[in-house]
């Protein structure tokens, strides 16, 4: 009905509510609101997650999406994700923080996004590859903006006390250190605060330790190789720092613990990113300052660490909106300097090329990049004392790999990873339940087991 019939008919008493056979309804456009929804994990530098959400809201109401992004714990990640898969519905960008390859068969090829990404920004980084990347089905089941180093964190004044103010470098200098500090420091609690529970620090650790000492879970062609003399060897190590510098406390930690106990003064050295010390410089903790890191400890086979956190994305096949989720993730890249340094140099990106100057070539941008990276690592923004605190994760990319190192990130060494056989290997060794040999020969079964199950899915080579 026209306004002109409406008021004519109001005005000779025509229309009343008891008797209109007509009911007014909003007109509705005909295109429907374009949404685009989002969940990652809460950020333990939260200033990050404030950023992020102000940058989607901005990038949706600049294109005309409705954007909702929705922050959990991270882990609740793995269980939300089985939800939606048997659903059949959820989220159109999800985010983990470790290799989501399980998933694979539920997922869209992220190709296409590393190939734009790529051409604007120079190649992604081998350890992100290896993490998201299949190389039996040929898949880029996820996309990674980020990596985030896993650096040793340690107590200055308690070091220096014992003789060496430069911290560790060496797995043995950590066991003698720890060994040093339980006889002069017994208000240091536990010396070394290495977790060997069912957390994803320990996990992280426990790795590092294992090919420190040139032991692994499978090789380069991902053929399992767990039970090995260098691997026991790394078990009998870990067994006697845990009795001569640790406490049964690390047996039972979470993701926080370790943080909890080194700001508390109760541990003098942690295996963390840079989160406990972004933390106490919050709250103005006395241990901010005391706070000092060093590179990955060097072990007899070579010296590395796994990346504390691989930010990786995928999409569903179910999502409601894969195309503005891609759209999102490459104009994410774009402004990825402006991501790292929201996270305050947490996240390091996956795209050197991301962080370069506006302007430089293509083919500059990776370098460029890491000089920026360096750059603000020797001279930290975020007001650490001395100004190069964070210098020795400048070069982090010579020590850090990914979790299946030597091989890749596939679908058995993720559930080799989030059902933590490896600190349970090492735990039990550590605590007398089983001898080393022992622990190592139930892990290396364990492991087989999983890898069987994924090969029979094609899925692992």
């Amino acid at each position: 009905m026209s306004r002109r019939t409406v008021l004519k008919w109001a005005g000779g008493g025509a229309l009343s509510l008891a008797a209109a056979p007509y009911v007014f309804v909003p007109r509705v456009s005909a295109q429907r609101q374009r949404t685009l929804r989002i969940i990652q994990w809460s950020h333990f530098v939260p200033a990050y997650d404030v950023w992020f959400d102000q940058y989607a809201k901005a990038w949706g109401e600049a294109r005309g999406v409705q954007v909702t992004v929705d922050h959990i714990a991270f882990s609740d990640l793995v269980p939300r994700a089985n939800a939606e898969v048997a659903a059949q519905q959820g989220h159109d960008l999800f985010m983990f923080i470790s290799p989501p390859a399980a998933f694979e068969p539920y997922v869209l090829d992220m190709a296409d996004v590393v190939q734009e990404v790529e051409r604007r920004h120079g190649p992604i980084l081998d350890l992100a590859k290896r993490s998201t990347y299949n190389p039996v089905t040929g898949k880029w089941f996820a996309f990674s903006d980020n990596y985030v180093p896993d650096p040793g964190c340690y107590l200055k004044s308690i070091w220096t006390g014992i003789g060496m103010p430069d911290g560790p470098s060496t797995w043995e200098d950590l066991l003698t250190a720890g060994r040093l500090i339980r006889e002069k420091y017994p208000q240091v609690q536990i010396p070394v605060g290495i977790g060997l529970s069912q957390d994803i620090d320990s996990n992280m650790v426990c790795r590092a330790l294992l090919w420190s000492f040139g032991g692994s879970v499978q090789d380069e062609n991902e053929q399992v190789v767990l039970n090995s003399e260098a691997t026991i060897q790394a078990v009998e190590f870990m067994r006697t720092l845990y009795r001569e510098a640790m406490s049964p406390a690390v047996l039972s930690w979470d993701a926080s613990s370790n943080n909890q106990a080194f700001n508390a003064g109760q541990t003098s050295y942690i295996v963390n990113s840079i989160s406990a010390y972004r933390t106490a410089q919050e709250n103005g903790l006395p241990v901010a300052d005391d706070t000092f890191f060093v590179e990955a400890l060097r072990g007899p086979a070579g010296q590395w660490a796994c990346e504390h956190v691989m930010g990786a994305y995928f999409i569903w096949q179910f999502a409601q909106s894969p195309d503005l989720a891609k759209e999102f993730l490459i104009d994410l890249v774009d402004n990825y300097r402006d991501a790292v340094l929201a996270s305050k140099l947490y996240n390091f990106p996956s795209f050197p090329g991301s962080v370069a100057d506006p302007g430089v070539p293509v083919e500059e941008r990776p370098a460029a990049g890491q000089a920026w990276i360096e750059e603000v690592c020797e001279d930290d923004p975020f007001g650490s004392v001395p100004a190069n605190k964070l210098a020795p994760l400048k070069q982090a990319l010579n020590w850090s790999t990914n979790v299946g190192h030597p091989g890749p990130a596939n679908p058995a060494i993720g559930e080799v990873f989030d059902s933590f056989v490896l600190p349970d290997m090492f735990a039990k060794a550590a605590t007398g339940a089983l001898s080393p040999r022992e622990a190592v020969a139930e892990a290396d079964a364990r492991v087989r087991q999983i890898f069987a199950k994924w090969r029979e899915r094609g899925l692992v080579a």
